[in-house]
């Protein structure tokens, strides 16, 4: 059931970065499947605690139908909402600080699968693509209201399309014969402009922008980091499972400096005020085993850091 739903990406690696301890409490802001939140649970013991949001009302009903949630009682807490909110629900469940957060910011397979949700190029759907069913802003309405300026902006920054400009242009100049509303209308549009070959990995772009600018996932990533310094314990992990370029620069730059922007501060004698220490250099990317299991792992790279102790 849980290979059908999603297949867990980098799960060893990931819990290996969290450095589990027994009786510690640690968030997986990304429930999703459940697949790296069920291996967290193994990790601990009676005195353990784990809590996990996501906004997806898919995820939350799945995690009351699983008896691995069900029987972990007090132990487990589901948030049914973005972890923008991350320190207010800790602070509300008086558990800060916390020994560890792990997010995997990929959409889930259950998510791309299910046409109504609208994230796949593959099938028939509405432009839908929010991960959560009562946010307002869809990709159709991204499509069809935003200037041209505004597409050009999630084109360029959020594709890294080169000509974001002219497909802006473009997608203006279409709606005015019709307007964007199914995914597989979209693909038509688009696919022209991809290169030869390139087609799936050009729709595979365009698409993942929309979403990001949908869900407004960069502004709740920088949120989710900034608060990360709030709510760890000195020596805790936070362990980040990222799928985009733009993504994985600022979790690469927080993780050493304690800023996106990857700015260094340093006090009068030359040395490093970062409240935050990468565990590796480099971030952990699948293997050929893992890629061959599940294809869609193949963009991901986790990074892990640790908070300073004082």
């Amino acid at each position: 059931m849980e290979a059908e739903y999603h297949i867990p990406v980098l799960l060893q690696e990931a819990i290996d970065g969290l450095d589990i301890q027994e009786n510690g409490t640690y968030v997986d802001v990304t429930f999703g499947g459940g697949g790296h939140s069920r291996q967290i649970l193994r990790g601990l013991g009676p005195e353990g605690r784990l809590l996990a949001f996501d906004r997806d009302p898919d995820a939350a009903a799945r995690a009351a139908q699983d008896s691995d949630f069900v029987r972990a009682g007090h132990r487990f807490i589901l948030v049914r909402e973005n972890f923008r909110y991350l320190k207010n629900y800790l602070r509300f469940y008086k558990v800060v600080p916390v020994d560890g957060i792990l997010a995997d910011l990929g959409v889930s397979s259950h998510q791309f699968d299910v046409a109504e949700r609208g994230f796949s190029i593959r099938s028939h759907g509405p432009l839908d693509m929010r991960m959560d069913q009562a946010g307002s802003l869809t990709a159709s309405e991204v499509l069809n209201t935003y200037s041209e300026e505004e597409l050009a902006r999630i084109f360029v920054q959020y594709g890294e399309i080169p000509f974001g400009r002219r497909l802006a242009s473009a997608v203006v100049k279409a709606r005015e014969e019709a307007s964007f509303e199914y995914t597989d209308q979209a693909v038509d549009f688009f696919i022209p402009f991809a290169g030869k070959g390139k087609e799936n990995k050009f729709l595979a772009t365009v698409f993942q922008a929309l979403r990001i600018e949908v869900n407004g996932e960069m502004e709740n990533l920088k949120g989710l980091l900034a608060q990360s310094l709030e709510v760890l314990k000195p020596g805790g992990r936070l362990v980040v499972i990222s799928y985009h370029s733009l993504e994985d620069r600022m979790v690469k730059n927080f993780m050493r400096s304690g800023n996106v922007e990857g700015r260094i501060e340093k006090d009068f004698y030359g040395n490093d005020l970062s409240p935050v220490e990468p565990v590796s250099r480099k971030a952990v990317m699948p293997t050929e085993e893992e890629l061959t299991r599940n294809p869609r792992s193949r963009s991901a790279r986790l990074r892990v850091a640790r908070k300073k102790e004082l």
